[in-house]
């Protein structure tokens, strides 16, 4: 993949854009060096924006909701092609290609309707028959990176009407369809990824693999016709698209905490708020034992944080706003779960910081300062090495405050950078710096159910297994909140603080980026992990 220093494209932005591979849109839409003059400037642009992505935002499959377009660890409405459902600011659901649907008493079988008023680009009627054949495209491709392990198969029952049949309920499936993009039945191959057909509100018409990816406006869309016609997305490190802003040549620019006091000028600073959660992970098992995932066996447990006292006395001693401020600049929420502020977020998980009350924890648990100031019991010191992505500066520097932070409670935790291949080697025996969270209950449940495919912390309790159980088998998703919420602390179990103290979680970091001046973005609901495409969802909706 290729990328974009600050030296490469300030090189290249005064030259033929075509002469670099940008198609002479770049080149096209800027206004001169006065940010903000690019597409609002010339009437003949005025229905287009470009916005910059980090380069990780680039789909390696393509546009392909078979193996992670909109989909996966950066989840968000794929815009090419049309889902089901989509979800509103308050995390309810709107219909899209559905117009309506329900679920069977025992939670096992979903039927929606389908429009008969939507095409594909190819000219074909959007039917049930299409749904089916996508979802269980999705649900059997070893290459997804959506999780349907929940679905048994999808069955056309006519044109108009579409049965889901689930192996065990699971009403969280509702927020995966929201994403999960519709493709013509029989039409998805090898080469779909580069050439999608949908019946969604744009079309791919251009993609410069490691440089940009070009959107229409679909003529034959079923909704109201976009404002904006054209939706040019450039790839870019966090320096180039500074530098991109700076000369005029994007209308939005993502940017990070970092560059954020850079604003350049004919620009604002738009804030995001996410739930683009921050935590560390504890493992509370003994060493020793293995965990598997994906069908290898890795290493699990750890012999400093498998000491309740211990993780319980790091929830109250960390500083979370101390680390925002200093890590982040300022520019982030403080949170103690993942999905904080969401509805089915606890109010239990929050934790008074307390310095006096966490060193009084480990002294009473037998956790004794040595003449280095750093604590043991029974042999063991109350050290552990700490892992987050080399390549992540953010994480470096959260692993980095939190081990000074440790300091004051007689813990010593050695920060260590690390690939990512590297890292899922420690991640059942070492605490790990991740980052999660999307517009779903899922991840509560796959970070705290037993079998959790993000059960790093390998917490098992059945009482919290039987709560999530419970939630997902509600068949009207609302009702199913209270029960998301007690899984976190139901007044004697659960991985809150006070209870199990599975994780710490620190912030959420709010998205940022430097709009142009006269372009309006429509109201953004919460962002979930992954600074990129989330902030387009709702492009069609925005204006100069």
């Amino acid at each position: 993949m290729k990328s974009f220093s600050r030296r490469t494209f300030l090189q290249v932005a005064g030259v033929s854009a075509a002469a670099v591979g940008f198609g002479g849109v770049l080149s096209a839409c800027a206004g001169g060096s006065n940010a903000g003059s690019g597409s609002a400037a010339s009437g003949e642009h005025a229905s287009q924006v470009t916005v910059s992505m980090p380069v990780s935002s680039e789909p390696d499959a393509g546009f392909d909701p078979f193996v992670s377009w909109g989909c996966g660890e950066h989840v968000h409405e794929p815009l090419i092609q049309s889902t089901l459902l989509t979800t509103k600011a308050d995390m309810g659901f709107e219909n899209d290609l559905a117009t309506a649907y329900s679920c069977s008493d025992d939670g096992l079988t979903w039927t929606f309707t389908i429009r008969t008023d939507a095409k594909f680009t190819n000219g074909k009627p959007v039917t049930a028959h299409d749904v089916a054949y996508t979802i269980n495209g999705v649900a059997n491709n070893e290459a997804s990176e959506c999780d349907l392990t929940m679905v048994d198969k999808a069955v056309a029952v006519d044109d108009e009407t579409c049965e889901i049949h689930l192996n065990k309920p699971f009403n969280a499936l509702l927020y995966t369809l929201a994403v999960i993009g519709i493709v013509p039945d029989g039409g998805h191959n090898a080469d779909y990824g580069s050439n999608p057909v949908g019946s969604g509100r744009y079309m791919l018409e251009q993609w410069d693999r490691g440089q940009q990816v070009i959107l229409k406006a679909n003529p034959d869309y079923y909704g109201e016709a976009p404002k904006i016609e054209r939706v040019v997305v450039v790839f870019m490190e966090e320096d180039a698209s500074l530098a991109a802003a700076r000369s005029g040549q994007v209308d939005v620019a993502f940017t990070t905490a970092t560059f954020a006091d850079q604003q350049p000028k004919g620009y604002d600073l738009l804030n995001c708020a996410s739930v683009d959660s921050r935590g560390i992970s504890l493992p509370t098992i003994a060493p020793g034992a293995t965990k598997k995932q994906t069908g290898e066996e890795y290493p699990a447990g750890n012999a400093v944080t498998q000491d309740l006292a211990l993780r319980r006395a790091i929830n109250y001693g960390v500083k979370r706003q101390t680390l925002i401020d200093n890590v982040l600049n300022g520019y982030g929420q403080i949170a103690y779960s993942v999905g904080d502020n969401m509805p089915w977020s606890s109010e239990a998980m929050k934790c008074e910081e307390n310095l006096a009350r966490a060193k009084a924890l480990l002294d009473e648990a037998g956790w004794v300062a040595g003449a280095d100031g750093v604590r043991a019991k029974d042999g063991v010191t109350a050290a552990f090495d700490l892992y987050y992505a080399s390549s992540d500066s953010v994480r470096q520097a959260i692993a980095m405050e939190f081990a000074n932070q440790m300091n004051e409670l007689g813990i010593k935790v050695t920060p260590k950078g690390a690939s990512w291949d590297d890292i899922y080697q420690h991640q059942f025996s070492d605490p790990v710096v991740w980052g999660w969270g999307s517009n779903s209950p899922i991840e509560v449940y796959n970070l705290n159910y037993s079998t959790g495919n993000g059960n790093y912390s390998c917490y098992e309790n059945a009482a919290v297994d039987a709560h999530l159980n419970a939630a997902l088998a509600n068949p009207v998703v609302a009702d199913s909140y209270d029960e998301w919420k007690l899984a976190m602390w139901d007044g004697e179990n659960g991985p809150a603080p006070q209870g199990d103290a599975t994780w710490v979680w620190f912030a959420n970091v709010d998205h940022l980026y430097f709009v142009a001046e006269g372009l309006k973005v429509a109201e953004q609901k919460p962002h979930p992990h992954g600074h990129g495409w989330s902030i387009v969802n709702n492009v069609d909706k925005w204006s100069w």
